[in-house]
């Protein structure tokens, strides 16, 4: 019986082994199909987009229009909360990234650099999921629940904003369609259960 057992598992291991090399082909060639719709002219732009300090006009607007909304205390506890939103969404990524996936990045397969283009100047070593996409998904969803029922266009700067950040990241050739998109939905989970959070926590307190 137990012998029956190992060897059904195995089976369906190897089962689910080849289901995921399957994805990750579909998800390869939806990679090498978006990563060639970029020409030189528009890599000075994508290159922007992707710096984590070419957003800081944006954070810079973000945080004017808390502090026209709240009080001091609000503003610095909610400054808090993308503080520890912004660190778990990095860690988070790089656990999956450096412990418990290890998928090397597109730039780092070598069967990829004759079909692939690669505009990033640097290309780490493992890919899922994106930190980018993670935290630029879970900050604009965080604060669309802050500021969305004073600002309502506001959702449609930081959705936006977000989503190009991931293109981004397939663009110069560093990720992987399912590492941005993976990134992304972890990034919303994430930036609605750290408001949820904050609004629990500012209750307990009143």
């Amino acid at each position: 019986m137990w012998l029956r057992r190992v060897l059904f598992m195995i089976v369906k291991s190897n089962d689910t082994a080849r289901m995921i090399e399957t994805f990750w082909q579909y998800d390869t060639e939806l990679f090498l199909w978006l990563n060639a719709l970029g020409s030189a002219t528009w890599d000075p732009f994508w290159l922007v987009v992707t710096n984590k300090w070419a957003s800081l006009p944006l954070y810079l607007v973000l945080l004017y229009l808390l502090w026209q909304q709240y009080s001091r205390k609000t503003l610095l506890q909610t400054l808090f909360f993308v503080g520890l939103l912004v660190l778990a969404s990095d860690q988070l990524a790089n656990l999956f990234k450096y412990v418990l996936v290890q998928r090397p990045r597109p730039c780092r397969v070598e069967e990829l650099a004759d079909q692939m283009r690669l505009v990033a100047d640097y290309c780490g070593r493992y890919g899922y999921f994106s930190a980018h996409a993670t935290s630029s998904m879970a900050v604009a969803v965080f604060m669309v629940k802050h500021l969305a029922k004073h600002y309502c266009l506001l959702i449609w700067m930081l959705m936006p904003w977000a989503l190009m950040v991931g293109y981004s990241r397939i663009y110069l050739g560093v990720h992987y369609p399912l590492d941005v998109l993976t990134g992304q939905i972890i990034g919303a989970l994430l930036g609605l259960a750290f408001y949820r959070l904050q609004q629990y926590g500012h209750h307990r307190m009143a």
